[in-house]
C-alpha cells in the first residue's frame, strides 16, 4: 500500500495554465450578422418608446446613430467577403465602433439610467471569448468609461411630454458602478471558459493526431504484409526461370545477366519474407497479444540502456489464465507515453508489471524517482500540467509540454480502462491503469 492517497483521474480538474489565449478567428460574417441583429433592436425600441408609449426623446439623432451601423454594416457586406475571418485589430476596431454608437444611443436616451445600458457588455464579452486578451482588456476599459461617464453626463431619460423622470445622481452612479462591475466579471469568466475550452481543442488535437500516425503505420504494415503475399509468386516464378536460364547459357555475358537476375530476385523474395514476418492486420491472430507481450513491446525500445535498468512481470492467481488482449495501438501509444515519462524521472529502474484476475486487469508503471509532487496531484492529466526537464536535459529527449499524461489518459479512457497516480512508500511514482477483463479482453478464437 502506498502512504500517498490514491487520486483516479476520472473527469477533468482545475486548469494548470492560464495564461492560454482564446483563439483569434471572428468572421465578418458574425459581426455583421450580430450587428444587424442590434439594429433591428435599436429601431424597434426606438419605434415602440415614441409611437406606442409616446415618450419623448431626440428620435432623429438616434435613427442617425443607427444610420451610421446600417452604411457600416452595408459597405462591410458589398466590399468584403461574408467568410473572410476578421484580423484581430479589425474586429477590434469594428467592436470599438459598437460600444461607442451604442454610447451614443445611450447619451441620448437617459445614460445609465436606462435600462438597455446593460447592453454594454456585449461587445467586451464577445472580445473575450475571440479576441486576445489586450483587445479586451481596451474594449473593456472602453466599456467602462462609457458607463461612468454615463453616470454624469446624459440627456433626459424618455418620459411623456411635459413630464420629466429625474434619478437621484447616486443611483446614476450605482447603475454605473454595475456596469462596470457587470463589464469585469463576465468578460473575465467569458475569456477564462474560452482560453479552457482553446486548450483543450489543441491538446485533444494532439491526442488525435497521434492515434491517427498509430492507426496510419498499423494500417502500412498490413498493406506491406499483403504485398509481401501477392509478390511472392510471380517473384518464385522469375526466380525460376532465371536459374534455368544461367544453367543452359554457356559461359558469357548473357549466362552474367541471368545469374544477376536470379541473385536479385533471391535477394528481393527476402526482403519480402522479412514483411510478411509481420502478420496482417486483419489476422485473427495478429489482432490479439498476451499480457506478457505487451508489456515486452513497450519496454523494448528502453531494452539495453546503460543508466534506467527496465523490467517487466505479470502476476495473477495460479488457477486463471492469463488474458489475451485485443492489439490497439492506442493502448500502446499510452503506456510508452507513460513509460518514457518514468524513465525520465527514474533515478535507476523502471517496472512495468501487469497483474490480472477473473474480473480485471491491471498495469502498473513504476520508477524509483522522486515521485509525484504534492502540488501537481490535483492537476495530473490534465494538458499543459508537467515537472519534465526540456528535451535536452530528459533522458528520453523529450520536450516537457505537459502533453504526455493528457494523451495518455484520453488514449486509455478510450480502451476502458480507469487511471491512477500516486506515490509508493518505498518512494517513486506508480501510475496504474484498470480495465474491466472484458474491455480488452480479446474474443476467443474457435
Amino acid at each position: 500500500m502506498s502512504s500517498e492517497p490514491i487520486v483516479r483521474v476520472d473527469r477533468p480538474a482545475a486548469s494548470a495554465r492560464q495564461d492560454a489565449q482564446p483563439p483569434e478567428r471572428l468572421r465578418l460574417r458574425t459581426l455583421i450578422l450580430l450587428r444587424w441583429v442590434a439594429i433591428g433592436g435599436q429601431m424597434a425600441t426606438l419605434l415602440i418608446v415614441r409611437f406606442a408609449l409616446g415618450f419623448d426623446f431626440p428620435l432623429l439623432q438616434c435613427l442617425g446613430l443607427i444610420g451610421l451601423s446600417a452604411v457600416l454594416n452595408l459597405s462591410l457586406v458589398l466590399g468584403v467577403p461574408p467568410q473572410h475571418v476578421s484580423p484581430p485589430w479589425q474586429a477590434a476596431l469594428q467592436l470599438t465602433f459598437d460600444i461607442l454608437q451604442l454610447g451614443g444611443m445611450l447619451y441620448l436616451t437617459g445614460g445609465a439610467d436606462n435600462p438597455f445600458a446593460l447592453l454594454l457588455i456585449g461587445p467586451v464579452i464577445l472580445s473575450a471569448v475571440t479576441l486576445h486578451g489586450r483587445y479586451t482588456l481596451l474594449l473593456g476599459g472602453l466599456a467602462v468609461a462609457i458607463s461612468l461617464g454615463l453616470a454624469v453626463v446624459h440627456q433626459p431619460l424618455p418620459w411623456r411630454p411635459g413630464r420629466s423622470l429625474e434619478m437621484p445622481q447616486l443611483y446614476s452612479w450605482g447603475e454605473g458602478l454595475a456596469i462596470t462591475v457587470g463589464v469585469i466579471l463576465t468578460a473575465a469568466y467569458a475569456w477564462g471558459s474560452a482560453a479552457v475550452a482553446a486548450r483543450m481543442e489543441l491538446a485533444l488535437h494532439a491526442a488525435e493526431t497521434v492515434l491517427h500516425r498509430e492507426q496510419r503505420l498499423s494500417a502500412l504494415g498490413a498493406l506491406a504484409a499483403a504485398a509481401a503475399h501477392e509478390l511472392g509468386t510471380p517473384l518464385a516464378t522469375i526466380a525460376v526461370v532465371a536459374r534455368e536460364m544461367a544453367l543452359s547459357t554457356p559461359e558469357g555475358p548473357l549466362r552474367e545477366d541471368a545469374e544477376l537476375l536470379s541473385s536479385q530476385a533471391k535477394r528481393c523474395r527476402e526482403i519480402l519474407q522479412r514483411l510478411a514476418q509481420a502478420p496482417e492486420a486483419d489476422d485473427a491472430m495478429h489482432a490479439r497479444l498476451s499480457l506478457a507481450q505487451l508489456l515486452t513491446e513497450t519496454l523494448e525500445p528502453h531494452l539495453g540502456g546503460d543508466r534506467i535498468h527496465v523490467e517487466w512481470s505479470v502476476v495473477g492467481p495460479p488457477d486463471t489464465d492469463p488474458p489475451e488482449l485485443i492489439r490497439r495501438p492506442e493502448l500502446s501509444r499510452a503506456l510508452t507515453s507513460l513509460l518514457d515519462n518514468a524513465a525520465d524521472f527514474a533515478r535507476s529502474e523502471v517496472r512495468l508489471i501487469g497483474r490480472y484476475d477473473d474480473d480485471s486487469v491491471t498495469i502498473e508503471v513504476r520508477d524509483d524517482g522522486p515521485g509525484f509532487t504534492p502540488d501537481i496531484f490535483g492537476k495530473l492529466g490534465e494538458p499543459y500540467v508537467t515537472s519534465r526537464p526540456g528535451g535536452e536535459g530528459s533522458p528520453s529527449g523529450h520536450m516537457g509540454m505537459g502533453l504526455g499524461f493528457f494523451i495518455a489518459k484520453t488514449l486509455l479512457e478510450r480502451t476502458g480502462g480507469q487511471i491512477e497516480f500516486h506515490n509508493d512508500r518505498a518512494g517513486g511514482a506508480v501510475v496504474a491503469i484498470h480495465w474491466p477483463r472484458d474491455a480488452i479482453e480479446a474474443p476467443l478464437v474457435y
